[in-house]
């Protein structure tokens, strides 16, 4: 059996003196796996990175098998990415998050095209973090457990949505929720409205509000926690925006 498709490198995990298991996104064929031989080598080792994007080959007997992956480079990380570290942790986070959260070998074209708009927008520090809440938004919602952030629970009203219920994953406007704001979760205003983004801190309680439902739905629920890399963004994120807070 065989097959080729874009990817983007979620992980590699070194397999005997030179090769690798490699865990990729397809574009059309969800999380794969497969052997890469001569992945420890000096030019290749440089390029197979968490976020890169190749085109894989997947060659084995039977579909069930682990195969093996040739692959040809299409786009590397970018080095602006590699010398930032919130860009760096927000990249090894997403390809984490994707990687811990998603089936194997089920088409997620979405989740796909969100993490290669991520990726496209790490070089812009106004963008990214937002891109970012936007796309794990887009992953629970890829795995079944959507946020409804169209209109408020409790009264059906569209305007000044402020809060989402922690127990059903629904929008709750700033009047209906007042009396019960202690046990509700910010939305931020940037995740309801296409195109839009956020401030840093907004962005901050985006990653919260997505971290709150895919900890609870998607990890807990399997006995598994997040990976360490979304936390580490997380304290990064504060880290800064603490700093930000003392120079003003």
């Amino acid at each position: 059996m065989e097959w080729s498709d874009d990817a983007i490198i979620l992980a590699l995990r070194r397999h005997g003196e030179s090769s690798a298991i490699i865990s990729l996104l397809t574009r059309s064929r969800g999380r794969q796996s497969g052997l890469i031989r001569g992945a420890r080598g000096r030019g290749a080792r440089s390029f197979l990175q968490p976020g890169s994007q190749i085109r894989a080959t997947w060659r084995a007997r039977l579909a069930e098998h682990l195969g093996t992956v040739a692959w040809e480079p299409v786009a590397p990380v970018s080095p602006d990415v590699l010398d930032d570290a919130a860009r760096l942790a927000a990249l090894a986070a997403a390809c984490a998050m994707a990687e811990a959260a998603l089936p194997e070998r089920e088409p997620q074209d979405g989740v796909y095209a969100g993490l290669v708009a991520v990726l496209g927008s790490l070089a812009d520090d106004a963008v990214w973090p937002s891109a970012l809440v936007k796309w794990e938004a887009g992953l629970l919602q890829a795995l079944g457990y959507g946020l409804d952030l169209s209109a408020c629970a409790a009264t059906g009203t569209t305007e000044d949505l402020a809060y989402v219920s922690p127990r059903s994953g629904r929008a709750v406007s700033r009047t209906a929720g007042a009396p019960y704001q202690q046990r509700l979760l910010p939305l931020p205003a940037f995740l309801i409205v296409p195109g839009a983004t956020g401030s840093r801190a907004e962005a901050l309680a985006g990653l919260e509000l997505t971290g709150y439902f895919l900890e609870r739905n998607v990890f807990r629920a399997h006995g598994r926690a997040p990976p360490p890399a979304r936390q580490r963004l997380l304290d990064i994120l504060r880290r800064q925006g603490a700093a930000e807070e003392r120079r003003r």
